[in-house]
């Protein structure tokens, strides 16, 4: 089998994307699936992950209810995010015994790509100290990260804002950080970026990473 699989499941409900996902980490942990990157785009939602709660949810949930988004607690790390068209997700769901048994070195590799992928647009970013993601000048988050872990198989991922309608976060505490912006490559770059292209390029660099 291939060191990796890298997969385009194109726009599909987070609910669905999830089964899949879980499907997967069955198969990996068996060792019928080599690792394998997905990467897709969600219609929007909200989801919560271990250390969230709807205390970050700035408006009333019936009225995000009447507008057909789900908010939904999940088994990732971090706080409440939000995904909408136009953000690139991609799920890593890693074998990391095959790797390094370190999920702390996983997601500062996610980081790194990310990073990696930004400067090919010309966009420079990088870290801020006790907090996960990829960061513009310390201040605007552009890329959210959370991860789950069974028996070294990674699952969930990360969220780079590309495209995708900033407006959404305004209905929550992004990550529970209530003194940070949330930015976009469209946002900082002015213009609407190719999804393909950048998938692309999101394949290369893991492929490049991971080999």
């Amino acid at each position: 089998m291939p060191k990796i699989l890298i997969e385009d499941w194109s726009l599909i409900p987070f609910r669905e994307a999830w089964s899949r996902q879980e499907a997967y980490v069955r198969d990996i942990q068996k060792g019928v699936r080599p690792s394998t990157l997905i990467l897709c785009e969600h219609p929007p939602v909200l989801t919560i992950g271990r250390e969230g709660g709807e205390q970050n949810v700035k408006i009333d949930p019936s009225l995000l209810a009447s507008q057909g988004i789900e908010m939904i607690p999940i088994n990732r790390g971090g706080d409440i995010t939000a995904h909408n068209l136009g953000q690139l997700i991609g799920y890593p769901l890693f074998n990391l015994s095959e790797y390094r048994e370190d999920l702390h070195w996983f997601l500062r590799s996610i980081e790194d790509i990310i990073m990696q992928v930004l400067e090919e647009y010309g966009i420079a970013s990088g870290r801020v100290e006790g907090k996960t993601g990829v960061w513009i000048e310390e201040e605007r988050k552009i890329c959210a990260i959370g991860l789950h872990c069974s028996r070294w198989v990674t699952s969930h991922g990360f969220a780079l804002n590309v495209n995708n309608d900033l407006s959404i976060f305004d209905w929550i505490i992004p990550c529970g950080i209530p003194d940070k912006e949330v930015t976009s490559i469209h946002r900082e770059l002015g213009k609407n970026i190719d999804m393909e292209d950048l998938k692309e390029k999101c394949r290369k660099a893991y492929i490049e990473y991971f080999r």
